[in-house]
C-alpha cells in the first residue's frame, strides 16, 4: 500500500469519525437540555426534522474534512464518504426499524 493510499484511507476515516463524534455529542447534548425525550422514548416530527438539518451541517463539514485531507480528487474522497454514510444509515434504519424509536 503506498503513501497516497494511506492518506486517501485516512482522509475518510477522519471524516468519518468527525460526523461520528460530532453527531453523537449534540445528540447527547440535546438529550441532557431535554429538547429531546430520554433516548428510550421516541422523538416526534419536529425533533427529527432538528436531527436532519444539524446532521446535514455536520455531514457537510465531515466531506470539508475529508476532501481537505485527501492527497488528491478532493470531491472523489468526499462522495466515497458519502457511500459509506448511507451505507452506514441504511445499516441503522434496518437495525432500528422495530423498535419505535422515531418517526418512519
Amino acid at each position: 500500500m503506498n503513501a497516497n493510499t494511506k492518506k486517501s484511507i485516512w482522509a475518510v476515516i477522519a471524516g468519518l469519525l468527525a460526523i461520528i463524534i460530532a453527531t453523537t455529542v449534540v445528540d447527547i447534548v440535546l438529550h441532557a437540555v431535554h429538547v429531546y425525550p430520554p433516548t428510550n422514548q421516541p422523538i416526534n416530527d419536529a425533533q427529527a426534522l432538528l436531527a436532519t438539518f444539524y446532521r446535514v451541517v455536520i455531514g457537510v463539514a465531515g466531506a470539508y474534512l475529508t476532501a481537505s485531507l485527501a492527497p488528491d480528487r478532493p470531491m472523489r474522497h468526499a462522495m466515497i464518504l458519502g457511500y459509506v454514510g448511507v451505507v452506514l444509515a441504511l445499516v441503522g434504519v434496518v437495525v432500528t426499524w422495530n423498535l419505535g424509536l422515531g418517526p418512519r
